[in-house]
């Protein structure tokens, strides 16, 4: 007769082999622009999506727990308060995303409180200084808006270098470079 424990045990370790793994992918280094696996232009995929990985994502929620590692059994590090709030994923464990938020705090959360809508934080690190905001995605166009630091608005498309950034009382064009939740030279509609 084969003894129970040792089938949990074994659960336990392939469980404990496959944390590792995606821990130890986390862990890699990230560039400040761009991830390291897209300059060397090698695809990664993430084990549980088959979605790219690194990419950027939304928090869905109001709250949600930062926790220390991919399990309800971490101690939570740090609890985000915002909605709509980009980070990126750079990895993932079963139902579990380890996320990074434009000031560098990492750790994860439940798949289900991340939404795939594309939000941006205008230059979070450009402290006291003005974003411009442009009715067109040319700089020689009519200036709509002065953007403060910080100021969080959802990404409708980029392109060329230009992203269009909309959000509660302003809807027009930045420079994509002025913008964290998107990558340098990335595309989409």
């Amino acid at each position: 007769m084969a003894d129970p424990s040792a089938s949990l045990h074994a659960r336990r370790a392939q469980w404990l082999r496959r944390a590792a793994a995606a821990i130890a992918i986390s862990l890699t280094p990230v560039c400040a622009s761009l991830p390291a696996q897209a300059q060397a232009g090698t695809d990664q995929v993430g084990s549980a999506t088959g979605l790219p990985v690194p990419r950027y994502v939304s928090l869905k929620s109001d709250r949600v727990n930062l926790r220390e590692g991919p399990s309800k059994d971490h101690r939570t590090a740090w609890v985000f308060q915002r909605a709509g709030l980009p980070v990126e994923v750079t990895a993932e464990f079963e139902q579990w995303r380890r996320i990074r938020d434009s000031e560098g705090a990492e750790g994860w959360v439940l798949n289900s409180l991340l939404s795939g809508r594309r939000t941006a934080l205008v230059a979070p690190w450009r402290k006291g200084e003005i974003i411009p905001l442009f009715s067109k995605a040319n700089a020689g166009s009519d200036q709509i808006a002065n953007l403060q630091p910080g100021v969080l608005g959802s990404v409708r498309r980029c392109e060329g270098g230009w992203c269009r950034l909309s959000g509660e009382k302003f809807d027009g064009f930045v420079q994509q470079s002025a913008l964290w939740g998107v990558y340098p030279n990335e595309k989409f509609e």
